[in-house]
């Protein structure tokens, strides 16, 4: 979906205004940072936007495996988010308002990484 990608692309340019023209205005809006309370209304998620971006000219973020589900008029995208090193799980939700695609929920957080447990066997039974 070429709207999340824009999305990345706003915030690694530290582009606050595009970030915000990409919030829905009619529909209600979440978002939740890594290691936030949830936001609520459009007015309090720009506002964070803003400040995660004031006085940057930039962060090294980067999208990886983006997956999109499109239900109608309704869309999300689950995906990696690469910043500054760390890495994080995101899903975007998306409305179409006015025939174009805004956000209406953004949430990210670390990844934990599973352990591969080895299977084994005994007495016959597979233990995982």
């Amino acid at each position: 979906m070429t709207t999340n990608q824009a999305f990345y692309d706003a915030f690694a340019r530290g582009d606050a205004g595009a970030i915000e023209a990409m919030w829905a205005r009619r529909a209600p809006v979440a978002c939740v940072h890594p290691g936030w309370d949830a936001l609520h209304g459009r007015d309090e998620v720009v506002a964070s936007w803003r400040s995660i971006l004031s006085g940057s000219s930039g962060a090294s973020v980067r999208c990886s495996r983006p997956s999109a589900y499109v239900l109608g008029d309704s869309a999300y995208v689950v995906c990696g988010e690469t910043i500054q090193g760390s890495e994080l799980v995101a899903t975007n939700l998306f409305v179409r308002e006015d025939g174009e695609w805004k956000l209406v929920f953004h949430q990210a957080g670390p990844v934990h990484r599973r352990t591969e447990r080895k299977v084994r066997t005994s007495g016959g039974g597979m233990l995982n």
